[in-house]
Protein backbone atom coordinates (compact mmCIF):
# COMPACT_ATOMS: atom_id res chain seq x y z
CA UNK A 1 0.00 0.00 0.00
CA UNK A 2 1.05 3.57 -0.59
CA UNK A 3 2.03 5.64 2.41
CA UNK A 4 -0.44 8.30 1.29
CA UNK A 5 -3.75 7.42 2.91
CA UNK A 6 -6.96 9.42 2.85
CA UNK A 7 -8.30 9.89 6.38
CA UNK A 8 -11.43 11.81 7.32
CA UNK A 9 -12.32 12.14 11.00
CA UNK A 10 -14.91 14.95 10.69
CA UNK A 11 -13.12 16.74 13.55
CA UNK A 12 -12.70 19.80 11.30
CA UNK A 13 -16.04 19.83 9.55
CA UNK A 14 -17.50 17.71 6.75
CA UNK A 15 -14.38 17.74 4.56
CA UNK A 16 -16.46 17.90 1.39
CA UNK A 17 -18.96 15.23 2.43
CA UNK A 18 -22.67 16.04 2.37
CA UNK A 19 -26.10 14.43 2.82
CA UNK A 20 -29.11 14.09 0.53
CA UNK A 21 -32.73 15.03 1.17
CA UNK A 22 -34.38 14.20 -2.16
CA UNK A 23 -34.05 14.97 -5.89
CA UNK A 24 -31.86 18.08 -6.42
CA UNK A 25 -31.81 18.62 -2.63
CA UNK A 26 -28.34 18.10 -1.26
CA UNK A 27 -28.05 19.14 2.37
CA UNK A 28 -25.29 19.78 4.94
CA UNK A 29 -23.91 16.78 6.76
CA UNK A 30 -24.82 16.86 10.44
CA UNK A 31 -21.62 16.88 12.53
CA UNK A 32 -21.85 16.30 16.29
CA UNK A 33 -18.63 16.20 18.36
CA UNK A 34 -16.56 15.12 15.38
CA UNK A 35 -19.04 12.46 14.24
CA UNK A 36 -21.14 12.56 11.05
CA UNK A 37 -24.70 11.69 12.07
CA UNK A 38 -27.44 10.53 9.71
CA UNK A 39 -30.98 10.20 11.06
CA UNK A 40 -34.04 8.76 9.41
CA UNK A 41 -36.49 9.04 7.89
CA UNK A 42 -34.45 9.11 4.70
CA UNK A 43 -35.64 10.23 1.27
CA UNK A 44 -36.00 7.65 -1.50
CA UNK A 45 -33.66 7.83 -4.51
CA UNK A 46 -35.62 6.42 -7.47
CA UNK A 47 -33.01 6.95 -10.21
CA UNK A 48 -32.37 3.19 -10.34
CA UNK A 49 -35.92 1.92 -9.92
CA UNK A 50 -36.88 -1.11 -12.08
CA UNK A 51 -35.77 -1.88 -14.75
CA UNK A 52 -32.76 -0.80 -12.64
CA UNK A 53 -31.73 -2.72 -9.53
CA UNK A 54 -33.90 -0.81 -7.06
CA UNK A 55 -34.31 2.08 -4.67
CA UNK A 56 -31.78 3.73 -2.35
CA UNK A 57 -31.39 5.97 0.68
CA UNK A 58 -28.26 8.16 0.39
CA UNK A 59 -26.65 8.82 3.78
CA UNK A 60 -23.10 10.09 3.19
CA UNK A 61 -21.81 11.45 -0.14
CA UNK A 62 -18.17 12.21 -1.04
CA UNK A 63 -17.50 13.74 -4.47
CA UNK A 64 -14.21 12.38 -5.80
CA UNK A 65 -13.59 14.78 -8.72
CA UNK A 66 -15.17 17.49 -10.89
CA UNK A 67 -16.33 19.63 -7.99
CA UNK A 68 -17.47 22.42 -10.31
CA UNK A 69 -20.28 20.13 -11.47
CA UNK A 70 -21.81 20.43 -7.99
CA UNK A 71 -24.21 23.26 -7.17
CA UNK A 72 -22.36 26.18 -5.58
CA UNK A 73 -24.47 25.88 -2.42
CA UNK A 74 -23.38 22.24 -2.02
CA UNK A 75 -19.70 23.18 -2.43
CA UNK A 76 -20.15 25.88 0.21
CA UNK A 77 -21.81 23.80 2.91
CA UNK A 78 -19.66 20.76 2.14
CA UNK A 79 -16.56 22.83 2.84
CA UNK A 80 -13.09 22.09 1.43
CA UNK A 81 -13.05 18.63 -0.12
CA UNK A 82 -10.01 17.05 1.47
CA UNK A 83 -10.10 14.08 -0.91
CA UNK A 84 -9.89 16.18 -4.08
CA UNK A 85 -7.58 18.80 -2.60
CA UNK A 86 -5.29 16.04 -1.33
CA UNK A 87 -4.77 14.79 -4.87
CA UNK A 88 -5.89 11.25 -4.09
CA UNK A 89 -6.38 8.89 -7.04
CA UNK A 90 -9.75 8.03 -8.53
CA UNK A 91 -8.58 4.52 -9.45
CA UNK A 92 -10.11 2.50 -6.61
CA UNK A 93 -9.17 -0.92 -7.97
CA UNK A 94 -8.32 -3.09 -4.94
CA UNK A 95 -8.48 -0.08 -2.60
CA UNK A 96 -9.41 -0.76 1.01
CA UNK A 97 -11.92 1.47 2.79
CA UNK A 98 -12.11 1.26 6.58
CA UNK A 99 -14.94 2.92 8.48
CA UNK A 100 -15.59 3.41 12.18
CA UNK A 101 -19.32 3.55 12.81
CA UNK A 102 -22.17 2.67 15.10
CA UNK A 103 -25.90 3.24 15.30
CA UNK A 104 -29.33 1.91 16.07
CA UNK A 105 -31.33 1.10 12.97
CA UNK A 106 -34.30 -1.04 12.04
CA UNK A 107 -33.10 -1.90 8.55
CA UNK A 108 -36.38 -3.55 7.42
CA UNK A 109 -34.38 -5.73 5.02
CA UNK A 110 -32.21 -2.97 3.53
CA UNK A 111 -28.41 -3.16 3.78
CA UNK A 112 -25.89 -0.39 4.42
CA UNK A 113 -23.40 -0.66 1.54
CA UNK A 114 -20.85 1.38 -0.38
CA UNK A 115 -21.79 2.84 -3.78
CA UNK A 116 -19.10 3.72 -6.34
CA UNK A 117 -20.10 5.99 -9.24
CA UNK A 118 -18.05 6.83 -12.31
CA UNK A 119 -18.47 7.87 -15.93
CA UNK A 120 -17.75 5.20 -18.52
CA UNK A 121 -18.16 6.39 -22.09
CA UNK A 122 -21.39 8.37 -22.38
CA UNK A 123 -23.05 6.88 -19.31
CA UNK A 124 -22.69 7.23 -15.55
CA UNK A 125 -22.42 3.77 -14.01
CA UNK A 126 -23.29 2.95 -10.39
CA UNK A 127 -22.31 -0.19 -8.49
CA UNK A 128 -23.12 -1.11 -4.89
CA UNK A 129 -20.88 -3.45 -2.88
CA UNK A 130 -23.67 -5.82 -1.89
CA UNK A 131 -21.23 -8.64 -1.10
CA UNK A 132 -19.76 -6.67 1.82
CA UNK A 133 -22.59 -4.98 3.75
CA UNK A 134 -21.66 -2.93 6.80
CA UNK A 135 -22.93 -3.95 10.22
CA UNK A 136 -24.60 -1.27 12.34
CA UNK A 137 -24.08 -2.04 16.02
CA UNK A 138 -24.77 -0.03 19.20
CA UNK A 139 -21.03 0.07 19.96
CA UNK A 140 -18.28 1.47 17.77
CA UNK A 141 -16.76 -0.97 15.31
CA UNK A 142 -14.14 -0.76 12.55
CA UNK A 143 -14.94 -2.56 9.32
CA UNK A 144 -12.86 -2.78 6.15
CA UNK A 145 -14.19 -3.08 2.61
CA UNK A 146 -12.05 -4.34 -0.27
CA UNK A 147 -12.94 -2.90 -3.68
CA UNK A 148 -11.85 -5.78 -5.90
CA UNK A 149 -13.21 -5.94 -9.48
CA UNK A 150 -15.10 -9.13 -8.64
CA UNK A 151 -18.60 -8.96 -10.06
CA UNK A 152 -19.80 -11.48 -7.46
CA UNK A 153 -19.31 -8.75 -4.83
CA UNK A 154 -21.14 -5.99 -6.69
CA UNK A 155 -24.58 -5.12 -8.04
CA UNK A 156 -24.91 -2.75 -11.00
CA UNK A 157 -27.76 -0.32 -10.38
CA UNK A 158 -28.57 0.50 -14.00
CA UNK A 159 -31.32 3.07 -14.59
CA UNK A 160 -35.04 3.73 -14.30
CA UNK A 161 -36.98 3.92 -17.57
CA UNK A 162 -36.59 7.68 -18.08
CA UNK A 163 -32.91 7.90 -17.04
CA UNK A 164 -31.49 5.47 -19.59
CA UNK A 165 -29.84 8.37 -21.41
CA UNK A 166 -27.77 9.20 -18.31
CA UNK A 167 -27.27 6.05 -16.22
CA UNK A 168 -26.55 2.57 -17.49
CA UNK A 169 -24.87 -0.80 -17.09
CA UNK A 170 -21.18 -1.54 -17.49
CA UNK A 171 -18.14 -3.43 -16.26
CA UNK A 172 -17.21 -3.05 -12.58
CA UNK A 173 -13.52 -3.03 -13.53
CA UNK A 174 -14.08 0.05 -15.73
CA UNK A 175 -15.93 1.86 -12.96
CA UNK A 176 -13.32 1.13 -10.28
CA UNK A 177 -10.55 2.38 -12.55
CA UNK A 178 -12.30 5.74 -12.86
CA UNK A 179 -14.52 6.65 -9.89
CA UNK A 180 -14.76 10.28 -10.98
CA UNK A 181 -18.22 11.11 -9.59
CA UNK A 182 -18.53 10.04 -5.95
CA UNK A 183 -18.55 7.45 -3.22
CA UNK A 184 -21.77 7.12 -1.21
CA UNK A 185 -22.83 5.07 1.77
CA UNK A 186 -26.39 3.98 1.01
CA UNK A 187 -29.20 1.77 2.19
CA UNK A 188 -30.01 -0.73 -0.59
CA UNK A 189 -32.77 -1.41 -1.18
CA UNK A 190 -35.66 -0.03 0.85
CA UNK A 191 -39.06 -1.58 0.22
CA UNK A 192 -41.11 1.00 -1.69
CA UNK A 193 -44.81 0.14 -1.58
CA UNK A 194 -47.54 2.59 -2.73
CA UNK A 195 -50.11 3.53 -0.15
CA UNK A 196 -52.88 2.89 -1.01
CA UNK A 197 -52.03 0.16 -3.55
CA UNK A 198 -51.89 1.33 -7.17
CA UNK A 199 -52.83 -0.27 -10.45
CA UNK A 200 -50.18 -0.41 -13.13
CA UNK A 201 -46.41 -0.01 -12.90
CA UNK A 202 -45.70 2.41 -10.02
CA UNK A 203 -41.96 2.25 -10.82
CA UNK A 204 -42.58 4.60 -13.75
CA UNK A 205 -43.40 7.38 -11.26
CA UNK A 206 -41.32 8.72 -8.40
CA UNK A 207 -42.28 7.76 -4.84
CA UNK A 208 -42.76 10.57 -2.31
CA UNK A 209 -43.13 12.96 -5.26
CA UNK A 210 -45.93 11.48 -7.39
CA UNK A 211 -47.50 9.09 -4.88
CA UNK A 212 -47.33 8.35 -1.13
CA UNK A 213 -45.67 5.17 0.11
CA UNK A 214 -45.91 3.00 3.21
CA UNK A 215 -43.23 4.72 5.31
CA UNK A 216 -43.45 2.01 7.97
CA UNK A 217 -41.62 -0.37 5.61
CA UNK A 218 -38.57 1.90 5.28
CA UNK A 219 -35.43 1.76 7.46
CA UNK A 220 -35.49 4.00 10.53
CA UNK A 221 -33.01 5.02 13.19
CA UNK A 222 -29.62 6.70 13.33
CA UNK A 223 -26.17 5.96 11.86
CA UNK A 224 -23.00 7.59 13.22
CA UNK A 225 -19.81 7.70 11.14
CA UNK A 226 -16.65 8.66 13.04
CA UNK A 227 -13.85 7.97 10.56
CA UNK A 228 -13.22 6.93 6.96
CA UNK A 229 -9.80 5.69 5.78
CA UNK A 230 -8.90 4.79 2.20
CA UNK A 231 -5.72 2.91 1.29
CA UNK A 232 -4.74 2.69 -2.36
CA UNK A 233 -2.60 -0.13 -3.85
CA UNK A 234 0.89 0.74 -5.10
Amino acid sequence: MTDKMYVETFDNGPGGWFAWAGPSRNMPLQIEDGVAVSRGPWAVDANHAPPGAGYLHLLYVLPTANLLELPQETREFGGPNRFVEGGFPIDFTDAKITVRLKGEVERKGAKLVLLAQGKVGDRTINYVLTGQPLEITPDWSEQTLTLAPDLRQWTCLGARHDMLHFYGWGDIADVLRHVDVDLIFVFFMPDVVPLPPMDGDHHRMRPQMHYPIDESLLPEGVVMLDEVRIEFPD
